[in-house]
């Protein structure tokens, strides 16, 4: 018999969060109304959380799992477990135990009340520094303010999603995914069920700055054209600039003798203005011709090295083994 639910987790290196992790889980799971499943993503751990994981699956006949063949990242992980999960209810939440379990029931009564997607919208984080929090704020009300589409603030993956919204977000043939984008993007009926973030349960954070970083930009590039626009910006400003320097100059040879500002010194300042905008513009350029490149290169999104507990065909995935 199909699950009414399935959790989706991804796992990368969390070998010391996994048995509080599956205690937790296992007791949400237990006071469902319903049959549910656990679909843990092993994204190319170099400790024991394969091992431990294969050690859950032959104890629990409610855990499978899907194990890459490298690391792949965190949004790819989310993405294979929605492509693997069959229940009616799909909830995503990471495994550092920063996103509570037990919210889940909440979630589904909203869920139960019409909702297709249900999301956790953190209003305090824990023990995280100033600087930390001062970025998340601003980076999620920039985000919201230049996306095309109304992404939620202070919201992460942490979600629960109605199938509809599963097999519409699994037919997307996009590479470059930022999941909370999409789920914003599909539109459905949405809500929120407002929380207070606990800080990690054990072991070092995944998402380091430059990660971090780089799924910002990923996030802006993937959901809007603003950067786009900033070029143009730019270069008409760096021409209005220049106009204004020839204005200067020929006034300045007209009315006297001359300026401390004409010669060597405005040409440099001229120079690196100039060459810093055209260094910008191309850059913004790169990072969309960049996602072109990816798309048009056709490699598939993850490789499966190892895979239990599922019953479907995964003709679509011959290159993992299914147990």
């Amino acid at each position: 018999m199909l699950p009414k639910y399935s959790l989706i987790i991804p796992i990368y290196n969390e070998s010391e969060t996994i048995p509080e992790l599956y205690r937790r889980v296992a007791a949400v799971m237990n006071r469902l109304d319903g049959a549910a499943e656990l679909v843990l993503v092993d994204d190319g751990s170099r400790d024991r959380s394969l091992d431990l994981i294969r050690k859950l699956h032959q104890q629990d006949e409610r855990i499978c799992y899907l194990s890459f063949a490298r690391n792949f990242g965190h949004q790819t992980a989310v993405t294979a477990g929605l492509n693997f999960v069959r229940g009616k209810v799909v909830v995503i939440l990471d495994a550092d135990l920063q996103d509570p379990p037990e919210l889940i029931p909440d979630m589904i009564q909203q869920w139960r009340q019409g909702y297709q997607v249900v999301y956790a919208q953190r209003t305090q984080r824990r023990r995280e520094s100033w600087f930390k929090r001062f970025m998340a704020y601003s980076f999620y009300r920039i985000l919201r303010g230049l996306a095309d589409v109304n992404i939620p603030t202070d919201t992460g993956d942490f979600c629960l999603m109605d199938r509809q919204v599963v097999d519409v977000l699994n037919a997307m043939p996009e590479r470059n995914r930022y999941i909370r984008g999409l789920r914003a993007w599909v539109g459905f009926k949405q809500t929120a069920v407002k929380f207070e973030r606990d800080p990690r349960f054990a072991g070092e954070v995944k998402y380091t700055f430059r990660k971090s970083l780089r799924l910002a930009i990923n996030s802006i590039i993937s959901f809007s054209r603003v950067p786009l626009q900033l070029a143009t910006y730019l270069g008409l400003f760096a021409a209005g600039l220049a106009l204004l320097m020839v204005l200067l100059v020929l006034y300045w040879r007209l009315s006297g003798p001359g300026s401390p500002l004409i010669g060597f010194t405005a040409i440099a300042v001229a120079v690196l203005f100039l060459g810093a905008v055209q260094l910008v513009c191309i850059g913004i350029l790169g990072e969309y011709i960049g996602r072109i490149y990816e798309e048009v290169k056709g490699r598939p999104l993850y490789i499966l090295r190892e895979a239990a507990g599922f019953t479907q065909p995964t003709d679509c995935f011959p290159t993992h083994q299914k147990s």
